[in-house]
C-alpha cells in the first residue's frame, strides 16, 4: 500500500515537472513572442566573451538582457494576478531592479579588484543608479501613460499611494543633494564618504518603514478599488511563474557579468561618454521588464499596477539600491558616495517635480505621457553632449 502511494507521488511529481518544462519552453519560444528572437544574442554574447571580443560581448549582452527582462516581467505579472496590484507592483519593481543591482554590484566588485578601472566603474555605477530613476520616472511612466491614454481617454488611479511614493522620492533627493552641498561648502572627500555611508543607513531604514506602512499598517490605502481595470485569470501556475522568474533572473545575472567585464573596452572603442552609457544605455536595456509590463498593464487600464511598477522602481532604486551599493562599496574599500554630480542630481530633482505635478490630480491622459517622454529625450541629449 505504501509502495503504491509512493509510486503515485513520484508519478505526480514527474508530471508536474514535465508540465513546468513545457510552460517554460513555451515562454522562451520565439514563435509565441517575437521579442524572444533577441535571445539569440545570449549565445553570441557568451561566445564573444569567451573569445575576448569585448565590444561584441558588451553589445550582445545588453541586447540579450531585453527579452530576459521581459520574461521576468511576465513571471511577475502572473504572480501579481494572485497577490494584488500593490504587492504585485512591489514584486515587479524588485525583480525589475535586479538587473541594476547585479550590474552595480559587479561593477563595484570589479573596481575593488582593479584600481585602474576604479574611476570608470564608480562613475558608471552612480550613473546607472540615477539613470534607473530617470528612466522609470520619465520613460517607463511616460510610455505607460501614453499607451494607456491611447486606449482609454482618461485613466484614474490611487492618488494617495502615488503621493506617498512622490514624498519618498523627494526625501531621497534631499539625501543626494546634501553630500554635494557639504563638498561645495568646504568638506573633504572623506567627509562626503562618511556622510554618504550614514545617510545610506538612514535611507534603508526609511525604506523598511515604508514597506511596513504599505504592506501592513496602511495596506488599505494601497488597495485597488473593486472593478478597477480589466480582470484577468492567470495563464501559468504559481510554481511555473516562479520558475520562469528565477531562471530569467539567473540568465540576466550571467549577461550582466559579461556586460560589466566588457564595459571598459566598449567605452574606449565606441568613444562614447561614460555618463551616457551609465545614465541612458544601461538603464534602458535593464529596465526592459518595467518598460513592457508597465505599458502592457496600462493599456488594460490597470494604472495602479502600472504606476506601482514605474514609481515603485524609482523609490526602490533611490531608497534601497543606491544606499545598499554605498554600503557594499564601503565593505570593499571602494569610495562610492551619494554625491552623484550636479547634472545628475538636478535632472533627478526636476524629474521628481515633473512626475509629481503630472500625477497630482489622480488622472492621466496621453498628452501627459508625451510630456514625460519629451523630458527624458531632452535629458538624454544633455548627457550625450558631456
Amino acid at each position: 500500500m505504501s509502495q503504491s502511494v509512493t509510486e503515485d507521488i513520484v508519478e505526480e511529481a514527474i508530471e508536474q515537472i514535465e508540465h513546468t518544462m513545457e510552460n517554460l519552453l513555451d515562454s522562451f519560444n520565439p514563435f509565441n513572442n517575437k521579442l524572444n528572437w533577441l535571445l539569440l544574442a545570449l549565445p553570441i554574447a557568451i561566445w564573444a566573451s569567451w573569445s575576448h571580443n569585448q565590444t561584441m560581448a558588451f553589445a550582445f549582452s545588453m541586447i540579450a538582457i531585453m527579452p530576459l527582462a521581459f520574461l521576468m516581467g511576465k513571471g511577475t505579472e502572473e504572480i501579481a494576478l494572485r497577490t494584488g496590484e500593490a504587492i504585485g507592483g512591489l514584486l515587479n519593481a524588485t525583480f525589475g531592479n535586479a538587473v541594476e543591482l547585479i550590474i552595480a554590484g559587479l561593477a563595484i566588485y570589479a573596481a575593488s579588484r582593479d584600481p585602474e578601472i576604479l574611476d570608470t566603474m564608480v562613475t558608471v555605477t552612480q550613473a546607472s543608479l540615477i539613470g534607473s530613476i530617470l528612466g522609470n520616472l520619465l520613460l517607463v511612466m511616460g510610455l505607460a501613460i501614453f499607451w494607456g491614454g491611447i486606449n482609454h481617454k482618461i485613466q484614474t488611479f490611487n492618488n494617495d499611494a502615488i503621493q506617498m511614493n512622490g514624498s519618498l522620492l523627494l526625501l531621497a533627493i534631499v539625501a543626494f543633494i546634501i553630500p554635494s552641498a557639504v563638498h561645495h561648502s568646504g568638506g573633504t572627500d572623506i567627509d562626503v564618504e562618511v556622510l554618504s555611508r550614514y545617510t545610506a543607513i538612514v535611507l534603508l531604514a526609511i525604506y523598511g518603514l515604508a514597506l511596513l506602512f504599505q504592506l501592513k499598517t496602511h495596506a488599505d490605502v494601497f488597495a485597488t478599488e473593486a472593478g478597477h481595470g480589466t480582470h484577468e485569470n492567470p495563464v501559468m501556475s504559481n510554481r511555473d511563474a516562479w520558475a520562469l522568474l528565477l531562471i530569467a533572473t539567473c540568465l540576466v545575472a550571467w549577461m550582466a557579468h559579461i556586460l560589466v567585464h566588457s564595459l571598459e573596452t566598449a567605452v574606449d572603442e565606441w568613444n562614447m561618454p561614460e555618463l551616457f552609457i551609465g545614465v541612458i544605455l544601461l538603464p534602458f536595456f535593464g529596465n526592459a521588464a518595467e518598460h513592457f509590463t508597465a505599458v502592457i498593464v496600462a493599456g488594460k487600464d490597470k494604472m495602479d499596477l502600472s504606476l506601482a511598477i514605474a514609481i515603485g522602481s524609482s523609490v526602490q532604486i533611490a531608497l534601497f539600491a543606491a544606499p545598499l551599493m554605498v554600503l557594499l562599496a564601503w565593505t570593499l574599500g571602494v569610495p562610492l558616495t551619494l554625491e552623484f554630480g550636479l547634472l545628475e542630481t538636478a535632472a533627478t530633482f526636476i524629474s521628481v517635480l515633473v512626475a509629481n505635478s503630472i500625477l497630482a490630480d489622480g488622472k492621466s491622459n496621453w498628452l501627459e505621457g508625451v510630456m514625460l517622454i519629451a523630458s527624458y529625450v531632452i535629458l538624454a541629449l544633455a548627457f550625450f553632449q558631456l
